[in-house]
């Protein structure tokens, strides 16, 4: 990555999508959709907006940088049972 001008997303999502997890995913719609959520976590505006909001409410959320405790603190602020929003689910799935 350091040796690029620009992040390579499409490189990113590529390599974990198709090389990494591409493998163990056989059904062309479970690969579609592992394509999709990572589409919409590998792109710019995970740099800019601050915290990037992986759910719509805004629980889920790319936490900025910061020590080893700021990220315990925050894993330990979710639910201990994940809501449908954790996997982009309507609140009703």
């Amino acid at each position: 990555l350091d040796e690029n001008e620009a992040i390579p997303y499409e490189a990113l999502q590529y390599a974990i999508g198709e090389c990494n997890y591409g493998g163990r995913v056989t059904d062309d719609k479970d690969r579609r959709l592992l394509n999709t959520i990572l589409g919409r976590i590998y792109r710019p505006a995970i740099m800019s907006e601050s915290p990037f909001k992986l759910s719509a409410s805004g629980l889920y959320y790319v936490p900025t940088e910061g020590n080893h405790a700021s990220y315990i603190n925050y894993i330990n602020s979710l639910p201990l049972f994940p809501l449908p929003e954790a996997f982009g689910l309507h609140e009703n799935a």
